[in-house]
């Protein structure tokens, strides 16, 4: 055998092995291919069975640890606030849900005091959980108009409205496998006696509905 023919024979095995291991690889994309399209029709199938709803996120209790309002001039006024929250999940589908990270603040008149957060968890299906969080309010600057609106709130009225907003993150987690995210917005009014530190009137919206 001549050094040509040697050579030709070593580039067909070449090519052979080239196309073999392209073959294998078609295969295994292929296959891999199939069995996740199975799976998320698997998913598909289990979700229209379950019907997941939303989960339900409410604002349960409030209760007024600390508040003080100083007037530093006369167009000016800081105010310190600690207010302990109870919110409550209520997960009434029949598979679980996992809830990201949140974060909760306290405006006056749409200005941010400041914010609380609740750690992310995973609460199991037809279940009640209670959680906590508490926002802490050191001595924030109110200024001219709202710094006037709050003083007068307080001293003649003995009631001071706050806003708390904040939106949950959260998953259906079916299979191990977890659906796309959804939100759950929450809006609450709270008005707050400053001599009593206590809270008067809570009025909360849930996804734009009243509850």
């Amino acid at each position: 055998m001549t050094s040509r023919q040697a050579n030709g024979v070593v580039q067909e095995r070449s090519s052979s092995s080239s196309a073999s291991f392209r073959g294998c690889c078609c295969c295994l994309f292929l296959l891999f291919s199939f069995l996740a399209l199975l799976v998320l029709a698997a998913v598909l199938v289990v979700i229209l069975v379950v019907k997941p709803r939303k989960p339900e996120f409410d604002l349960q209790q409030v209760s007024v640890q600390y508040m003080a309002i100083n007037p530093t001039a006369a167009s000016s006024a800081t105010v310190s606030l600690v207010i302990h929250m109870v919110f409550v999940a209520s997960n009434d589908n029949k598979v679980g849900i996992q809830y990201n990270e949140s974060r909760f603040t306290a405006m006056y008149r749409g200005i941010p005091l400041g914010r609380g957060t609740i750690a992310g968890f995973y609460q199991p299906a037809h279940s009640v959980r209670r959680i906590e969080t508490t926002i802490a309010v050191d001595r924030v600057n109110l200024l001219q108009a709202e710094a006037a609106d709050m003083v007068r709130d307080a001293s003649m009225n003995d009631r001071v409205e706050f806003r708390i907003v904040g939106d949950v993150g959260a998953k259906i987690r079916i299979l191990g496998v977890t659906s796309p995210g959804v939100e759950v917005s929450v809006d609450c009014s709270i008005v707050i006696s400053p001599t009593k530190r206590a809270l008067i009137n809570k009025q909360c919206g849930f996804d734009g509905l009243t509850l």
